[in-house]
């Protein structure tokens, strides 16, 4: 990845981007508290045919730290901002995680028209439903307990550091791979993490999710410990959605060449 630019999403308030390659136009998004350099291998492979861009996120990586707007109702507000800054034309949008929430509220802003495709990567349109069946990121008392872990710098370090082992990633890490893992996640304060937390689990996407499912090509790639319940509740609900089974929650970076191998199939379907 080359050298990002930056631009104003508001007063006062700069995103960091990436915009790479040539091509119809796929738009990375970064989930919680995490920035564009989690795509490093998806930058490399799709911008060889795709113009291929990306966003820190506001109070995420280099984009400014704010006081407000830490959620994603304001988060697809700033996405779609972007979209319009570089002219983007019917772009497929990938969201990571809680980033999933980002590209589902840009079909609440503007509706599925302006898109080609939406790709969510290991995430419920409604996060936490409080009910047994529904897949969901977490039970209630596993989310306080996260949610708790964020109220101070420490916590925020351990709760990141265990989530990288047991959920993110399927293999031992080396010190290096976690270390930068969880510098990623701290980039952004606790606190600030803490509101986006607060923001996901509280937000219910399941109307825009249903809107894709009818009117546009999508995909769910979900990873393998959440096929159990994912699997039912998207036959439920999003029929016509397709699903792929692969590795962990961070498995693009992970599995790169079959996360984007199954990328490529979704999007040469689209033609």
């Amino acid at each position: 990845m080359g050298k990002g630019s930056f631009f104003e999403t508001e007063p006062g308030v700069e995103l960091y981007y990436e915009d790479h390659g040539d091509g119809p136009p796929i738009v990375f998004v970064p989930g919680w508290t995490f920035t564009t350099e989690v795509f490093q291998h998806q930058f490399a492979h799709f911008s060889k045919h795709h113009r291929v861009v990306s966003f820190d996120p506001r109070s995420q990586g280099r984009s400014t730290l704010v006081l407000t707007g830490n959620d994603y109702t304001t988060q697809s507000a700033d996405l779609c901002r972007l979209i319009d800054h570089l002219g983007l034309q019917d772009p497929v949008l990938v969201g990571w995680s809680a980033a999933s929430l980002t590209v589902w509220g840009v079909v609440r802003n503007r509706g599925t028209a302006p898109l080609r495709g939406i790709v969510t990567i290991d995430m419920p349109p409604a996060p936490l439903t409080g009910c047994g069946e529904d897949w969901t990121e977490f039970d209630m008392p596993g989310a306080m307990a996260f949610y708790q872990a964020l109220m101070t710098p420490k916590g925020h370090r351990d709760i990141v550091t265990w989530y990288a082992r047991e959920i993110m990633v399927q293999r031992d890490l080396t010190e290096a791979e976690l270390d930068w893992i969880v510098s990623q996640s701290t980039s952004t304060p606790c606190w600030a993490a803490a509101a986006y937390c607060a923001a996901e689990w509280f937000s219910d996407f399941l109307p825009e999710a249903k809107a894709v499912d009818q009117a546009l090509p999508g995909l769910f790639v979900v990873a393998d410990s959440s096929a159990d319940k994912a699997l039912p509740y998207l036959q439920r609900h999003l029929p016509n959605t397709g699903v792929e089974l692969l590795g962990g929650h961070f498995m693009f970076w992970e599995h790169p060449d079959q996360f984007n191998a199954v990328l490529d199939a979704f999007i040469a379907r689209l033609a």
